[in-house]
Formats: structure tokens, sequence, C-alpha cells
């Protein structure tokens, strides 16, 4: 998928034209986002331990997920 296609997506979405398999691909691009994000966060800590960012591993979508804050 490139920029123009979730660009596109979520625009569609923006104006309530959405279909339930693009609400599906909004939501597992939204898991994926915060999967991302998760491997970041993990980096900064690890470097700011000082230990070795490059160990940080991508967590799987149901922990990501379930964080409560």
């Amino acid at each position: 998928m490139d920029d123009a296609e979730v660009l596109e997506l979520f625009e569609r979405e923006s104006h309530g034209k959405v279909t339930d398999a693009d609400r599906d691909r909004l939501r597992r691009l939204q898991v994926t986002l915060d999967q991302c994000w998760d491997l970041l966060r993990q980096r900064r800590a690890r470097r700011a331990a000082g230990l070795d960012p490059g160990e940080a591993r991508v967590r799987d979508a149901k922990t990501v997920e379930g964080y409560t804050g």
C-alpha cells in the first residue's frame, strides 16, 4: 500500500464513505502503526538505559493493543 492509497482510505473514512473492507484495512493499519510506535519507544528506552536499541523487537498486536496507559 503506497502513501496515496493510505491517504485516500483516510479521506473516504473522514467523509463516512468506507466499506467494511475499508474499516478492516484501517484497523490493520492502526495496529501496524501502534507496533511501530511501540518499537520506537522500546528503542529509546533501551538507549536511555545504556542498552543496545537494536535488541528491541516488534511486539505482537495483542500485546501492543492491550496497553491501558
